[in-house]
């Protein structure tokens, strides 16, 4: 069974710069179609970076696009997210997730959030 666990959370002032990881265990990540989201309290889910398995495609929403970079690093079978220029509409609880079989464009699945297997989230909080 696919296990994630986020870690890198923490404290973050306006402008900083945080990075992500998720550990993958019980699977190769590097087979498997990885996205980021992240849900705020009363708000959707929604995906910030997702990277496709098949040739490493990536997706960025607009509210993240040139401040967010997902990567690989298939040795450590964990995938990063590095979030730099932070606001205070990025503090959040993020979460990662994997989905091995092709059902659609990266774009379309981090949208929709076509993901099979999540981990637990790992908080990103700002302060002042």
């Amino acid at each position: 069974q696919p296990h994630l666990v986020e870690s890198g959370g923490g404290l973050v002032q306006p402008g900083g710069s945080l990075r992500l990881s998720c550990a993958a265990s019980g699977f190769t990540s590097g087979y498997y179609a990885i996205g980021w989201f992240r849900q705020a309290p009363g708000k959707e889910r929604e995906g910030v970076s997702c990277i496709s398995a098949r040739d490493g495609s990536t997706y960025y929403p607009d509210s993240v696009k040139g401040r967010f970079t997902i990567s690989r690093d298939n040795a450590k079978n964990t995938v990063y997210l590095q979030m730099n220029s932070l606001k205070p509409e990025d503090t959040t609880l993020y979460y990662c997730a994997a989905q091995s079989r092709l059902i659609g464009s990266v774009r379309t699945m981090c949208v929709r959030g076509d993901y099979d297997y999540w981990g637990h989230g790992t908080q990103v909080t700002g302060s002042s």
